[in-house]
């Protein structure tokens, strides 16, 4: 990862062209630095939120095209070693064909969750369209929370980082706990 003071003196000097691709990778850090800048009139807000929404879409395009093409380039052992046998896989494409929508935007809000969840989309085959049109509708809120706490608060950005990546840390742990338990009482029903 690059440091919070490179990534905001390359953003400060080479302006928009360089966000995008940035926060393809990065997400809600750049765009809370990318809005701050713009509040210092280095950028137009507008501009900073459509480049954004259009990274993360294109993100999230790219981690479903690793489930929906990378799969099949992984090794079977690998494959095996996953779990992703053809009734499991079958299993998922059922999944996201009845509720895809409401996964995604489990993975979308929760922040934590999101690549496995984008990555399973595709392992599953998610109808492409649905999966664009329902990770833009749950991107363009979410972006636009990030700048406008970047535009009011981003000069506070290293806290900022650090508030997220220990929410995010938080909220995985919480997630993984109740799957366990989850597993755990499904288990014990069936079984």
């Amino acid at each position: 990862m690059i440091g919070l003071e490179t990534l905001t003196a390359l953003m400060a000097k080479h302006g928009l062209a360089v966000i995008a691709p940035i926060a393809v990778l990065e997400g809600p850090i750049v765009t809370v630095i990318a809005a701050w800048l713009a509040s210092q009139n280095l950028f137009s807000v507008w501009s900073v939120s459509v480049i954004v929404i259009l990274a993360d879409v294109v993100g999230d395009v790219g981690l479903y095209s690793l489930g929906r093409w990378g799969l099949n380039r992984m090794p079977k052992r690998w494959r095996d070693k996953l779990g992703l046998n053809r009734a499991r896989l079958v299993s998922a494409g059922r999944h996201f064909q009845n509720k895809g929508v409401k996964t995604l935007l489990f993975g979308k809000w929760t922040h934590s969750a999101g690549a496995p969840v984008l990555v399973a989309a595709g392992v599953a085959r998610m109808n492409i369209w649905l999966f664009t049109l329902t990770n833009l509708i749950a991107t363009i809120p979410k972006s636009l929370a990030f700048v406008a706490l970047g535009y009011w608060l981003g000069s506070y950005y290293g806290k900022i980082d650090s508030w997220l990546t220990k929410g995010s840390i938080i909220l995985l742990v919480l997630i993984l706990f109740g799957a366990t338990i989850w597993l755990f009482r499904r288990k014990r029903q069936h079984g």
